[in-house]
């Protein structure tokens, strides 16, 4: 289809102010928050209901044009990148909540409504919604089904796949289908619902979600904790997951993360090499009792200081300072590169010295900012863009820091997904047959690969000949593109 009637078909469907053709316009949507991959899309689509969506992704299917499903654009892994000749479906119009279940502890929202307006929607209620990325000021339902976000209350609570209960899904060929339970707690038959939340917008766009609704705890006790270096945070870190404690959150900062925070929004941490930020909750009685375990155990690490927040504005202090970590290293540093990776809790001390080890032969500053109860690492390489050849160390060094998490027993990613960034990563951790099983699922929503194409495999991998729909693609035929 030419260009110039693919608009006019756009626009039929969602008017004319809700497309976006012209070049330096479409260059706003060139990215999302990993910046160091940049395609501009052939067409950016703003669609305002389902049914908008459902017409947008028939059009592309009829067509054979390329899809990307985008929220508010925060990812890290460079998921919502746009794919060249393709349509950019922009969900952050979508901003409505639908409904609020109070007795059934459900919300149903579109995609395009933004993560901390869930809990404060159903506060005065006394209810919340757990998963809380650090982006949670800006970052969407959609996306973060997409990508599976978790936040620093993961540790206890989960991710956003324990919190999703059902979803109204477009799926590549523009039908309409409903996967989850809803307000049941589970829904019988496959599960998925499960396989679909995480699958970075590769089996179809979610147009109204049903998320659960926790209730707000009896008692909330936080504590910033301070230490010589991080060997002595990872140490008390073991020790309270050791005792049996499961603390609604605890999070490790670095000396060079401590800096950068206090030079972006003064919260007055201490001055040390590490400091951990540990916050329980639950029935009053059991928070106090594992409260004063938890200081004890600090103590016997050699903490070098403790500060319990005595009120609600001293431990959004604390909050602050944390959630704050990524956008203040622009106080330190033009440009950062972060990284995903997952150990085991045990591994701490060893990776951190590893990281420490590979920065230095690169000549780069990184900067530790992270899970810690749950072993999910967030290393941020600094450097200079403007510095030939240094954008390019530093992604290498950050591929360094994968390995080293994968030769420790981890995972390569947590919560940013594979995306774009890691998908050459893949056959480090996974076999071949590994990513064809993964492909069978994928073919099975999408067999003509539209939605989100050439993200997470690192090689094309398309549907082969098989019965029903699937075809065998020419370039196949022809041996350019993996079998499987």
């Amino acid at each position: 289809m030419e260009r110039s009637r693919l608009i006019r078909e756009m626009e039929g469907i969602v008017g004319a102010e809700g497309v976006i053709h012209e070049h330096e316009q479409l260059r706003t949507y060139e990215c999302d928050g990993l910046m160091n991959y940049r395609v501009i899309p052939d067409l950016v689509v703003l669609p305002e209901t389902g049914e908008h969506v459902q017409k947008v992704v028939k059009l592309c299917y009829d067509e054979g044009i390329p899809f990307v499903a985008r929220g508010s654009g925060t990812g890290l892994s460079g998921g919502a990148l746009p794919v060249e000749s393709g349509v950019l479906i922009v969900l952050s119009r979508m901003r409505q909540i639908l409904e609020v279940d109070i007795p059934n502890q459900r919300i149903v929202v579109e995609p395009g409504v933004v993560n901390m307006w869930v809990s404060q929607e159903v506060a005065d209620e006394g209810y919340y919604y757990a998963p809380d990325p650090a982006s949670q000021i800006v970052s969407s339902i959609g996306g973060n089904l997409a990508e599976n976000s978790g936040g620093v209350h993961c540790l206890k609570y989960g991710f956003t796949t324990n919190h999703v209960m059902g979803a109204e899904v477009v799926l590549p060929d523009g039908s309409v289908t409903h996967i989850g339970g809803g307000r049941a707690p589970d829904a019988p038959g496959y599960d998925l619902l499960g396989a679909f939340v995480g699958s970075e917008g590769t089996l179809g766009i979610a147009t109204r979600i049903t998320l659960r609704l926790c209730r707000v705890p009896e008692a909330v006790r936080t504590l910033l904790a301070a230490f010589e270096g991080t060997e002595g945070a990872g140490g008390a870190v073991s020790g309270i997951i050791g005792e049996g404690i499961i603390p609604a959150a605890i999070e490790m900062m670095d000396r060079l993360t401590m800096d950068a925070v206090e030079a972006a929004v003064h919260p007055g941490l201490p001055d040390a090499g590490a400091v951990l930020v540990i916050e329980l909750d639950g029935p009053e009685a059991e928070v106090e009792e594992q409260f004063g375990r938890v200081l004890e155990i600090c103590k016997e690490n050699e903490a070098t200081e403790i500060r319990v927040a005595e009120d609600d504005d001293e431990r959004a202090l604390f909050w602050k300072a944390r959630k704050a970590a990524f956008g203040a290293m622009g106080r330190i540093s033009n440009d950062y590169y972060v990284q995903d990776g997952v150990i085991p809790r045990t591994e701490l001390p060893a990776v951190l010295g590893k990281i420490s080890e590979l920065a230095g032969g690169y000549g780069l500053r990184v900067a530790n900012v992270f899970h810690a109860g749950d072993g999910n690492l967030h290393p941020l390489v600094l450097y200079n863009n403007d510095t030939e050849g240094e954008a390019e160390k530093a992604e290498k060094l950050a591929g360094e820091i994968v390995f080293a998490c994968l030769d420790h027993g981890g995972s390569l990613t947590g919560e940013h997904g594979i995306g774009e960034d890691k998908k050459k990563y893949m056959p480090r951790m996974f076999t071949d047959d590994d990513m064809n099983v993964m492909q069978l699922l994928r073919c099975a929503f999408d067999p003509h690969q539209l939605a989100n194409p050439g993200k997470i495999f690192p090689t094309p991998r398309l549907c082969g000949e098989r019965p029903g729909p699937f075809h065998m693609h020419p370039l196949q035929k022809a041996g350019i593109v993996e079998q499987f």
